[in-house]
């Protein structure tokens, strides 16, 4: 394997794993980082792509992007919930007026984004 396919599989592989962490963690996001390592494993490894593209979890939301550049209706709500409990939490917990502030231009930007994609045509299950 060459230098080059090893940093592009080293990239996939990361962010597989930030992918993974954003499953439980508020502030982490699964789907873009999903989307980086399948565009990273095209380069460096074939199999990795086909892996993550057919993976039963990970998959559809893949097709959906890759096939309508839709976010699927559960991805976006389960993302516009973990949007707000981020904010709340760092309200709760004492945040600076600027960081709140900031934070929420950044998370009103998140959502705005995911709010403007098309939703899936078909639910997670049946891609």
């Amino acid at each position: 394997m060459r230098l080059t396919q090893l940093a592009w599989c080293a990239l996939a592989y990361l962010c597989i794993g930030l992918g993974i962490a954003g499953i439980v963690l508020p502030l982490v996001p699964t789907t873009p980082f999903l989307l980086l390592a399948l565009w990273a494993a095209t380069k460096g490894s074939p199999r990795l792509a086909d892996w993550l593209y057919y993976h039963p979890r990970f998959g559809p939301y893949l097709h959906a992007w890759r096939e309508q550049r839709a976010i699927p209706k559960r991805a976006k709500i389960i993302a516009l919930l973990l949007l707000a409990t981020s904010w709340i939490t760092l309200w709760a917990s004492g945040g600076h007026s600027l960081l709140l502030a900031g934070m929420a231009v950044f998370f009103c930007g998140v959502a705005t984004f995911i709010l403007t994609r098309p939703t899936a045509q078909h639910s997670i299950h049946e891609i």
